[in-house]
């Protein structure tokens, strides 16, 4: 069996490679005392999104280890193809834990959480669907706070079936080397009686042409693009 892919565990080791912690955030600014709102109201309040607005957190209850930069989270979303995105754009309702977290957060820093953001799987933003999302609140100066991850049902896969749309030079690697197997594959001697090398590689050609034009016509009449372009891209048919 495939172990599931855990979203945090790989954020933690990006963060210690990267080397980029809460230490120049400024938490001079004054806090605004939350409200007591139901569930519903919640909801509301925390889909609104205002560029402007950061959150004020009270650094003695900070735990560091859920704070990440947002360079390691760009690294995490391009690598596992996920997009980070403002929480309007998240169509599953949240489950009841997660407002609870809000709440807790809200009442711990005495403050009210604005411009919440999501690292999730493209689907998940427009499919009634939960696969492992992370939801984040920005804190200042590049970092955001991991308020809560529900679910964990990536595939610890995903690293390698999404690597192809890392990149240009990816995705001809994987073309490239897709070829070669397909023309490993024809029994030596086919086209002739006697194989060559010639033969073979004209057969890799033959190939490699066919399935660079399944892969232009795919990636157009699906609107693909790279995974750098798209992780904090709003239109779904990246």
């Amino acid at each position: 069996m495939i172990p599931s892919l855990n979203l945090t565990e790989r954020l933690e080791k990006q963060r210690l490679r990267d080397g980029r912690f809460c230490t120049d955030l400024d938490f001079s600014n004054l806090f605004q005392s939350p409200i007591e709102l139901s569930s519903e109201e919640l909801a509301k309040r925390v889909t609104r999104f205002n560029n402007d607005a950061i959150n004020q957190i009270n650094c003695d209850h900070l735990s560091s280890d859920r704070v990440y930069h947002i360079d390691s989270i760009r690294t995490i979303a391009t690598t596992y193809r996920l997009r980070f995105l403002p929480l309007k754009y998240f169509k599953p309702r949240l489950p009841k834990e997660a407002f609870d977290k809000i709440q807790e957060f809200e009442l711990l820093h005495d403050t009210e959480v604005t411009n919440l953001q999501i690292l999730a799987p493209s689907k998940l933003f427009k499919l009634e669907n939960q696969d492992d999302p992370l939801l984040f609140a920005p804190i200042g100066n590049g970092y955001y706070y991991l308020i809560h991850q529900w679910g964990n049902d990536l595939s610890g896969l995903r690293k390698f079936l999404v690597w192809p749309l890392r990149g240009p030079i990816e995705l001809v690697l994987t073309m490239l080397v897709f070829s070669y197997l397909l023309t490993l594959l024809v029994p030596n001697g086919m086209f002739s009686k006697q194989g060559s090398t010639a033969e073979f590689w004209i057969l890799f050609f033959f190939f490699f042409k066919g399935v660079v034009g399944m892969t232009i016509f795919y990636g157009i009449s699906m609107g693909k693009n790279f995974n750098p372009f798209i992780w904090n891209s709003k239109y779904f048919n990246a």
